[in-house]
């Protein structure tokens, strides 16, 4: 079975345009988020997901000066855009991360990919958090990571006609999980308080700390957990950002 992450990836940011090649540590946030899920031993390629619009040109040309796999699809149309991605690339089964994810973890996606494969061929869908509505996790948002299979999300992609759903790709699944054999990875502690997506400038300001302490990708989720015990004030940076509702 081919594992195939697929990252999404736009400047149009209704919150904070162009964040997703604004500088961490000297490096484009899509790097970053790249560069971690490449480390995950599970997947067999990392592709990045943008669109034919003029202002992504510029992601599309850091794909092409990195080497990195890249398909151009529906800039509203996610869910369409992976469907078509993940054709292109033989996916059989399809990771999806986001690229305002840059603390993303390499451990947690092989964990997860890992959950979904030993489930074959009895399993549809896997993420590290309830696969259901309301969104319920142990992890740090940010951390999310899901596993389709590529018939499951083929069938997705026929039935789910909610124009809202299909920006977000999944969600005709976790709307409906009496249709699908689902699978939610836990952690053991209970994380879910702590913020480390990007979606404004504080979240930007408080990834940017992280960066700035390490000053390189490597490090892993346990790492920046250390570094929160002992500058606690630090999660208060972004504390008060409010996650958008689907």
């Amino acid at each position: 079975m081919k594992v195939v992450a697929i990252i999404q990836a736009r400047m149009g940011s209704t919150r904070l345009p162009g964040k997703v090649l604004m500088d961490l540590a000297g490096e484009p946030m899509l790097a970053r988020v790249v560069n971690r899920c490449r480390r995950a031993v599970t997947l067999h390629e990392t592709v990045v997901a943008t669109t034919t619009q003029p202002a992504d040109e510029a992601i599309t040309r850091l794909c092409t000066e990195r080497g990195w796999p890249c398909f151009l699809g529906n800039e509203n149309d996610v869910l369409d855009r992976y469907v078509q991605a993940a054709k292109a690339y033989n996916a059989d089964a399809i990771v999806r991360v986001t690229s305002d994810c840059p603390l993303i973890e390499p451990a947690i996606i092989d964990r997860t990919v890992g959950e979904f494969l030993k489930r074959q061929p009895n399993m549809d869908y896997a993420c590290n958090f309830r696969p259901a509505v309301p969104f319920v996790s142990t992890f740090p948002r940010g951390l999310e990571v899901e596993v389709i299979s590529r018939d499951v999300l083929n069938r997705v992609w026929q039935e789910d006609h909610n124009p809202a759903w299909r920006e977000h790709v999944t969600e005709y699944v976790l709307h409906h999980p009496d249709r699908f054999r689902v699978h939610g990875v836990t952690n053991d502690t209970d994380y879910s308080h702590l913020r480390w997506t990007v979606d404004e400038k504080k979240d930007l300001a408080f990834v940017r700390r992280i960066y700035g302490h390490f000053g390189h990708d490597r490090f892993s989720w346990l790492d920046v957990l250390g570094v929160l015990a002992e500058h606690p004030d630090w999660s208060d940076i972004n504390a008060a950002v409010k996650q958008k509702v689907v």
